[in-house]
């Protein structure tokens, strides 16, 4: 689908933009608003939100969005909501003109980059928590995490009242968490079935890409590609009939005799509600490990 962009002499007046960065960047609501209904006047609008420090598994869902709607608007804001008092906020990569860069040589139309001040407000006392979901596994292991990423990302569907919103399944919990938020809130723009998944990304070695892989040190890295193998073979044990507290406990086994440091959860759980599946069932199923290699965290996820 070709790029349709918006010349200088198109927007309306008064517009807040980062004219310094390669793609048309917004950082107030006002102006936000006012690009968009010109967007709006082309066509579908999908929105990607993300954090920043963008990587392939971004573009991936850059592309999958300008497939499906005619103009894409990518969120980039580090949601200190989300992170917890001894998590890694301050020292997430910020890297806008690069990230701008690359979101221009993908057609991007928008980037809609917010600061802190722009999202809360002073004053600011909101919050969106959606149970059942969001309890285990990394809701377990980082507290109130989910709260933020359920609060962000409302804000953000009410910001750009977009047709449709791309996220990684890599984070899949998080996905269900936006879908069950967009649910129960019968939110419209988008409505839940508009809420797509795209498949996760991976390294040559299997390992899922992440912002947070920049974090290793070159000998981490290496070790990291064990987190995907080991993923493999407890499928494939269980597959062949293993059962599931033994292959939970050499997955874990093996983590830590591949370098990780501890491991947060490694659990079987069912594809859809999240809850623990005790022994294959009927029901779709998916391997959900997260651990921790010197101080950075890693996830990931697959099908049964």
């Amino acid at each position: 689908m070709p790029h349709r962009s918006i010349g200088p002499a198109q927007w309306p007046s008064a517009l807040t933009i980062r004219g310094e960065l390669p793609v048309q960047t917004v950082t107030l609501l006002d102006p936000l608003r006012r690009a968009l209904a010109a967007l709006r006047a082309d066509g579908p609008v999908a929105l990607v939100p993300t954090m920043g420090a963008l990587h392939e598994g971004h573009l991936t869902l850059v592309r999958a969005a300008r497939q499906r709607a005619a103009h894409v608007v990518v969120s980039i804001f580090v949601n200190p909501r989300q992170f917890g008092p001894n998590e890694d906020l301050s020292r997430y990569p910020r890297q806008l003109a690069q990230d701008s860069a690359l979101l221009e040589a993908e057609g991007v139309s928008l980037l809609w980059a917010p600061g802190v001040e722009v999202m809360y407000p002073a004053g600011y006392a909101t919050a969106i928590s959606v149970g059942g979901i969001s309890e285990g596994l990394c809701g377990a292991a980082r507290p109130g995490h989910f709260d933020g990423v359920a609060t962000v990302v409302a804000k953000l569907f009410n910001q750009v009242q977009p047709d449709m919103a791309l996220f990684g399944e890599k984070d899949w919990q998080q996905l269900a968490v936006i879908r069950g938020m967009a649910r129960d809130l019968d939110l419209t723009a988008p409505a839940a079935a508009a809420i797509h998944g795209v498949a996760t990304v991976r390294e040559a070695d299997g390992l899922a890409l992440s912002s947070r892989n920049a974090f290793l040190t070159p000998q981490q890295r290496a070790q990291a590609a064990c987190l995907p193998r080991a993923m493999d073979a407890a499928l494939a044990a269980l597959r062949g009939g293993a059962g599931r507290a033994s292959t939970m406990q050499k997955l874990v086994a093996d983590l830590l005799d591949g370098g990780f440091s501890s491991v947060d959860y490694a659990e079987l759980r069912d594809a859809e509600s999240l809850a623990p599946v005790q022994e294959s069932g009927d029901n779709p199923a998916r391997l959900f490990v997260a651990a921790r290699i010197g101080t950075t965290r890693l996830i990931d996820n697959k099908p049964l």
